[in-house]
């Protein structure tokens, strides 16, 4: 297959849900244990319940395969049995410490963030910035860190009606550090994205999520097979002129995390609405994005099929 040449989806795409693992109720289990003794307190009882899951769900195990079984070439089912384990432990990992920032303060994390400087130069052009993030690292937890950047934020976010694991600011500790777009609105909230950009603002958006149908997809060589990604971030990047700032974290430490900016993609105007003219520039958030898997491979949390 080559991976220079852009394709387009299928007719449709496989539909995809943020509905939590698990009740109400054993979310309040790791709540309370935050409480009690921070994560600390909570970490231990996480593996047993991911082996739990791992061993008698396989339906929730066969979500990491999308993605573990284009990463590693395991022929030993014990591998790929330990793979699907580490990875939903690590995720846990994340989920507790977004809880542990909510329940307990922001300072319950250390947030590293070299490249601030770069940012700020960006947020100084007056255009407006697109923050391109993914489901990789501590995406959940790194969000009380834009308060720093001292603009407001807009973020494409959506909740499933049954979503019981709660966001940080949820547990009532701090305030909600964004204003919501649904992408489920008019034009897929973009009119209210390009406003925001134009009074200079932040907007977040998820580069390796897509939202229904094949309108704004692309397909791109990922981990060696074609995957779907949207680009419509791009388009709204040339009309305004922001630029796409990739904005990826990982877990480096129990309590440390470290935000990244691996590229910032200048999107020129004019490109009109054919979807390849776009293809450069998705392809370079997703080489950035297979860059990531190298270096931290237990810590990409996208369990949709993306090469479905």
């Amino acid at each position: 297959m080559k991976t220079d040449c852009p394709k387009r989806a299928a007719a449709w795409i496989k539909p995809w849900t943020s509905q939590s693992i698990g009740s109400k109720f054993q979310h309040r289990i790791f709540y309370a244990l935050i409480r009690m003794g921070g994560i600390r307190l909570a970490y231990p009882l996480l593996y047993p319940v991911v082996f739990y899951y791992m061993a008698c769900r396989p339906s929730v195990r066969e979500r990491t395969r999308h993605y573990l079984s284009r990463r590693f070439i395991r022929k030993n089912a014990l591998q790929r049995f330990a793979d699907s384990c580490r990875i939903s432990v690590a995720l846990g990992k994340v989920l507790i410490d977004r809880a542990s920032v909510g329940i307990c303060g922001p300072d319950a994390i250390v947030l590293a963030f070299p490249d601030k400087a770069r940012l700020f130069s960006l947020l100084a052009e007056e255009r407006g910035v697109i923050l391109m993030n993914a489901h990789v690292g501590g995406w959940q937890v790194i969000l009380p860190g834009l308060g720093q950047l001292r603009r407001p934020v807009n973020m494409l976010l959506e909740r499933h009606v049954r979503d019981v694991d709660l966001h940080y600011f949820e547990h009532g500790r701090l305030p909600m550090p964004f204003r919501t777009i649904d992408p489920r609105g008019f034009l897929g909230g973009t009119l209210e994205m390009m406003e925001a950009l134009n009074r200079g603002e932040i907007v977040c958006v998820m580069g390796d999520r897509v939202f229904g149908s094949d309108k704004n997809v692309l397909g791109v060589d990922f981990l060696g097979q074609r995957a779907f990604f949207p680009f419509s971030a791009f388009k709204i990047a040339s009309t305004s002129g922001a630029p796409v700032v990739v904005f990826f974290s990982h877990k480096a430490g129990p309590t440390r995390y470290v935000i990244e900016i691996p590229e910032v993609i200048r999107v020129p105007g004019g490109l009109g609405r054919s979807p390849e003219a776009f293809y450069p520039y998705v392809r370079r958030f997703v080489m950035a994005l297979e860059a990531y898997t190298r270096m931290h491979p237990y810590q990409f949390f996208n369990f949709y099929d993306m090469w479905s």
